[in-house]
């Protein structure tokens, strides 16, 4: 009668360093596209926010007058969610664990949040009828003719771009890179090690350039 062992196999070497390359490949892949998609979304975001959203006109004692509004007159929550989303998506790298999280789903909110100010933005004339009732001087002005660019929905689909990239942060981020450690510890050290460095030569210009690259007064004790 013969025995089954209950000694797991241990899994080749060659498998696991294909699962480990794959997951690498995954994570690098993933951080390229949240990278690409969340910088290329907030510069649309706030390239199309400065172009006409809507055009119109107003009726005045010497005519008709053109009236144009361009995405900040309408709203300018796209705009400033999509600094948020950038600065969100610089954040991803210096935090980690649950702060990633965090960074990551506001990064996320950003993108969904500029997308819908920017659609409810592409239907409204407000902007323009403040504008006419400037113009005009009358409180009871209207707008005339009163039309809307794709600029609007340009501004939207970019902020799906930022949501995107903050999906991909809140699913491949625990497997990104974080800041290095090496400037953590020298902050925990209090910079010991810089005061430790031996003073610049002022008559040497080669150790002024080496003391400015590792961040010291080359003059301190001039």
């Amino acid at each position: 009668m013969g025995y089954v062992s209950a000694v797991p196999v241990p899994q080749p070497r060659s498998e696991r360093t294909d699962a480990a390359a794959a997951a690498a490949a995954r994570s690098r892949r993933s951080l390229a596209a949240a990278l690409l998609l969340g910088a290329v979304g907030a510069a649309v975001v706030l390239l199309a926010s400065g172009q006409v959203w809507a055009e119109g006109t107003a009726d005045t004692l010497g005519g008709r007058v053109p009236l144009e509004a361009d995405g900040r007159d309408v709203t300018g929550v796209p705009a400033a969610l999509a600094v948020v989303g950038l600065a969100a998506l610089v954040a991803v790298f210096a935090v980690r664990r649950a702060g990633r999280l965090l960074v990551s789903a506001l990064l996320a909110l950003s993108g969904a949040g500029a997308a819908a100010a920017a659609f409810l933005g592409a239907s409204g004339g407000s902007a323009l009828t403040e504008q006419a009732r400037r113009n005009t001087g009358d409180a009871a002005a209207t707008v005339g003719g009163l039309t809307h660019t794709a600029w609007p929905y340009v501004t939207a689909a970019a902020g799906l771009l930022i949501l995107l990239a903050g999906l991909l942060a809140l699913r491949y981020g625990a497997s990104w890179p974080a800041m290095s450690g090496r400037y953590e510890r020298e902050a925990g050290r209090g910079g010991g090690a810089r005061r430790a460095a031996p003073a610049a030569d002022p008559d040497r210009p080669e150790e002024l350039w080496k003391a400015l690259d590792r961040g010291e007064d080359p003059t301190r004790d001039q």
